[in-house]
């Protein structure tokens, strides 16, 4: 999964808008993240490349998750 922040704050609601593609709204209807399901099997997350956003605040996170 890649989750991608864009602003904080707990989302209330979540919307799937294309097939993989969840939108996250905060209690003001605000979207504050965008998640993209299986999406390692898409791209390669390996390499990501960013373009053309503000990169003041930008914060990388390498998660792996295990079942406990």
């Amino acid at each position: 999964m890649l989750y991608i922040e864009l602003a904080p704050g707990v989302s209330v609601e979540s919307e799937e808008v294309a097939p993989n593609i969840v939108l996250d709204y905060d209690a003001n209807n605000r979207v504050i993240g965008i998640e993209v399901e299986d999406a390692s099997t898409l791209i390669d997350l390996s390499r990501l490349e960013i373009s053309a956003l503000p990169l003041v605040n930008l914060t990388l996170h390498d998660r792996v998750l295990t079942g406990s």
